[in-house]
């Protein structure tokens, strides 16, 4: 006797790489400071491109980007955008890098003020994230007024690439909402577990 596959958002399509991230990664909340900003860099980077592109860049992303430390990033120099500029391993738009840079610098000063970003962001949802029922890939909204209200917020603090659409694929991303259709076999065991 055989099992049927398991049921899983259309988005993820066949290949093993995306697979992998919507089984593991995609929705599941995440509380940890370096990897909420390694999600701001690659949410960033992803803007005008498939996320697909970004997956197959992201270990390029950890060696270019010093392991998503944003201290480290935020001591980057002009030597260190024009080495970004020339790795192939990475999205090499300068306007990208550059933002890259100046967001690590943000996130440094919001936890100096407010000791976790983790803390700041998920008080923009009480703490908890939010189990959505959306049926259809139509169904899933763009932005949000929570992700409009992060994005304006980031904008004031000096934070650049962070629009309502990529804050809210950041808030997708770091299980602040679960937006796992129904039918997949990931938004119960998300609903159930966060």
């Amino acid at each position: 006797m055989t099992t049927a596959p398991p049921v899983r958002c259309p988005w993820c399509g066949d290949d093993p790489l995306y697979v992998a991230y919507h089984d593991r990664e995609w929705g599941v909340p995440v509380r940890d400071d370096r990897t909420l900003f390694e999600f701001l860099i690659l949410e960033g980077a992803q803007a005008g491109l498939s996320w697909l592109t970004i997956l197959r860049k992201r270990d390029g992303y950890r060696l270019a980007f010093a392991g998503f430390d944003p201290k480290r990033v935020a001591g980057f120099g002009p030597a260190d955008v024009e080495r970004l500029l020339a790795d192939p391993g990475i999205v090499r738009n300068k306007a990208k890098i550059s933002a890259a840079i100046d967001n690590a610098r943000a996130f440094l000063e919001l936890v100096s003020r407010h000791g976790s970003f983790a803390d700041w962001i998920w008080a923009f949802v009480d703490g908890r994230p939010i189990h959505n029922s959306f049926r259809t890939m139509a169904e899933v909204p763009a932005s949000t007024p929570v992700s409009e209200a992060i994005s304006r917020e980031l904008k004031r603090l000096g934070f650049r690439f962070v629009g309502p659409t990529i804050i809210y694929a950041h808030m997708q991303a770091t299980g602040m909402v679960n937006d796992h259709l129904v039918e997949c076999f990931r938004h119960h065991e998300l609903a159930t577990t966060g």
